[in-house]
């Protein structure tokens, strides 16, 4: 395999970063091979105390996000809301709005990286925690999607028997999100705010 001639990035030369550029297209375009494969992992580890693994965490909220009717995002973002719970626990809310960041609208990976702090309303006064220390973003433009996403696809998500669908079945909806271009404006959409369905009277 050929290789970059430098020792230090400084030392470089543009045929140098060229060879790098195509290198790394293949890696690039496994990114959701990758993804898949940690949600298997996530697969092998009950949630301590918990009743369900992580996977099936991710797969309960996917599938309730998809079953009301949401866009790909939020399916995407409901799947993997979690996914870096297993390299960076305390604060795998930012971590996994980092993963996709680049290939989901502002609004889902908003949500994501806050959905920590806004589902601590739920259990943050049993350690004597402030319950509502998600009221600091009241007045953001996600704040609604971000409550709306905790009650309804993430706090719900933690049953055994509750009928969930299968990773194979979210595989080509990974696949396309991670195989759009990186921060394409028209996907990120900066600033706009479509809130979760609207759920059936």
């Amino acid at each position: 395999m050929k290789t970059v001639s430098f020792t230090q990035m400084k030392d470089g030369t543009k045929e140098d970063y060229e060879l790098l550029e195509q290198a790394e297209k293949p890696y690039h375009a496994m990114t959701a091979d990758r993804i898949l494969a940690e949600l298997r992992r996530q697969g092998e580890d009950t949630l301590s105390g918990y009743q369900i693994t992580r996977m099936a965490h991710g797969l309960q909220a996917g599938t309730r996000a998809r079953r009301e009717g949401a866009d790909t995002d939020w399916v995407v973002g409901a799947l993997l809301h979690d996914i870096g719970d297993g390299l960076a626990p305390q604060n795998h809310d930012r971590f996994s709005a980092e993963v996709i960041r680049p290939f989901v609208r502002e609004e889902v990976s908003w949500v994501v990286e806050h959905h920590g702090i806004f589902q601590m309303v739920y259990y943050a006064h049993h350690y004597g925690w402030d319950q509502n220390a998600r009221e600091r973003f009241k007045d953001h433009i996600h704040y609604k999607a971000c409550a709306d996403f905790c009650e309804r696809w993430d706090q719900s998500s933690f049953d055994p028997d509750y009928p969930t669908d299968t990773l194979e079945s979210f595989e080509p909806l990974v696949r396309e999100v991670f195989a759009r271009k990186a921060y394409d404006p028209e996907v990120i959409r900066e600033g706009v705010s479509t809130g979760l369905p609207a759920l059936e009277s």
